[in-house]
């Protein structure tokens, strides 16, 4: 979609999306209304044009316009101060779409705050406008809305489209996690998401692919032990972005990327096993992050570790009671093999703080059913060893609507986790706090690092839509991680 912005001047056809902030019309609306002989006004002055509560109007072919179709949206401008509920409205404006079928429309934007609003709305706008129709042959195009072009009419069209490069940069890796997290995993396995992240060598990022045969000799046993019954060679994906100088310390962000979970030997019942094409959501953020952090050149040194497997039973599989020698040295009783994830972060985690030596290390995980039962798909939790960057991330989720709800990390906890016959189990005692047991897991391999583990099992996907994505997968933590690098890292951070 094509979105450009431009000084208000009001169209004589196609479609019109009009956002109203107050019963007083004025400018553009005004001269609208007096094309619809006052017809405007009436809308707005009723009382159950509620701007509260975001009515919507839609008046097709309006009176005297030459229009083919008018959306009203009733907006509370105070509630507009907020960067979430711009994009909200944004989102919302493409919804009024709804099945259109013509291919251009104009929005008008009242003034907004901060003269860069509009494009804050416009990046909500583009963020809905996502979806996933590759695989569909009989739906027709009336199926699908056409809009292809959005003229957003604004009194700062410049301040507008300066916001609005920058987070169109921003939706271009949101779209990219959604694209390889949709992709059903015949299609998505660890070699074809290895390709995927290659392609961000054009805009500058260096990407190495890591084997098998490379991985076993460096000793990445519990990842490796993982993939072991898959005819899918395993991988290890580092991407690396230098924005800033080349003495300036990184930050890493690991993703757990297991492209199909059957659960191993361990195996998960058939009810709902499909959703496990995307337990490499982790990895599919860490990938949208980097492009995010690329397209829009941050001044920032950042790292992107995806660790790639595919989790099958077979005669060569890992079995429950089978012990593994990770990366870091420390040794791991395999109690369950559909507890994957963690192993897989276990070295890729070792790996990441032992080469880069990062500021902060954050992962992002499909980890654990638990944390669905505990948080549904409001909230991802947020697990960290360091009181500020748990802060940090959780207010940088306020502001983009991506939700963090912190959990403890204790030394009770951690207990819960020792093996009798190695230095630590992969999985917890019984069924309680299971979210917690596998981010005590994680901890025992970050090496004192700065370090953040996000469980994002109940929201990489929703089955249903939601204010900035439709019904399928939502790119959750890309923006997030994308606004707190902007707001406390990059080098130009005030």
């Amino acid at each position: 979609m094509k979105i450009e912005f431009n000084k208000p001047s009001l169209p004589t056809s196609g479609v019109l999306t009009v956002v109203v902030v107050s019963k007083d019309v004025d400018g553009l609306i005004a001269e609208l209304d007096n094309k619809m002989s006052g017809q405007l006004q009436t809308i707005v002055g009723r009382e159950e044009f509620d701007f509260r509560k975001g009515s919507v109007v839609t008046i097709p072919y309006p009176q005297g316009t030459g229009l083919t179709k008018l959306h009203l949206i009733a907006a509370d401008q105070e509630k507009l101060k907020d960067h979430y509920e711009q994009e909200s409205l944004g989102a919302k404006i493409y919804s009024t779409f709804g099945l259109e079928q013509d291919e251009k429309a104009a929005v008008y934007l009242p003034a907004l705050s901060d003269p860069k609003s509009s494009g804050v709305v416009a990046s909500g706008l583009l963020l809905k406008s996502w979806s996933f129709p590759k695989y569909f042959t009989k739906k027709k195009k009336t199926d699908f809305c056409q809009i292809q072009h959005v003229s957003i009419l604004t009194e700062t069209p410049a301040e507008a489209a300066e916001k609005f490069k920058e987070l169109e940069q921003v939706a271009e890796g949101v779209f990219l996690t959604r694209h390889v997290v949709s992709e059903p995993p015949n299609v998505i396995y660890p070699e074809t998401l290895a390709a995927e992240a290659k392609k961000l060598e054009a805009l500058g990022v260096k990407v190495e692919v890591m084997g098998e045969q490379e991985l076993a000799k460096l000793g990445f046993n519990a990842l490796l032990g993982v993939g072991q019954g898959s005819a899918k060679e395993s991988k290890l994906v580092v991407m690396q972005w230098q924005g800033d100088s080349a003495e300036a310390q990184p930050i890493a962000f690991v993703g757990k990327g297991v492209t199909f979970d059957t659960g191993g030997i361990s195996i998960k019942p058939s009810q709902d096993m499909d959703d496990m094409k995307w337990d490499m959501g982790g990895a599919g953020a860490v990938l949208g992050v980097m492009r995010a952090l690329a397209g829009r050149k941050a001044k920032v040194n950042a790292v992107g570790v995806m660790g790639l497997v595919e989790n099958m039973p077979d005669g060569n599989a890992q079995r429950p009671g089978d012990v593994v020698k990770s990366l870091s040295g420390q040794t791991i009783e395999i109690l369950n093999t559909d507890a994957e994830g963690r192993l897989v972060l276990a070295d890729a985690l070792w790996y990441t703080q032992d080469r880069f030596k990062p500021a902060y290390m954050v992962n992002l995980a499909t980890l654990t059913g638990a944390i669905i039962i505990s948080l549904g798909t409001e909230h991802a939790g947020l697990f960290s060893n360091d009181d500020e960057l748990a802060t940090m991330l959780a207010d940088c989720g306020k502001t983009v609507g991506e939700k963090l709800w912190r959990f403890p990390l204790t030394e009770a906890y951690d207990k819960e986790i020792d093996s009798v016959i190695a230095d630590v189990k992969n999985l917890g005692n019984g069924r309680n706090a299971g979210s917690i047991a596998a981010a005590q897991f994680l901890q025992r391999f970050v090496n004192g690092t700065k370090w953040a583990h996000l469980d994002i099992a109940g929201t990489a996907w929703d089955k249903k839509a939601k204010s900035l994505h439709q019904s399928g997968a939502t790119a959750f933590g890309v923006r997030l991680l994308n606004y707190w690098v902007k707001k406390h890292i990059e080098r130009s951070a005030s």
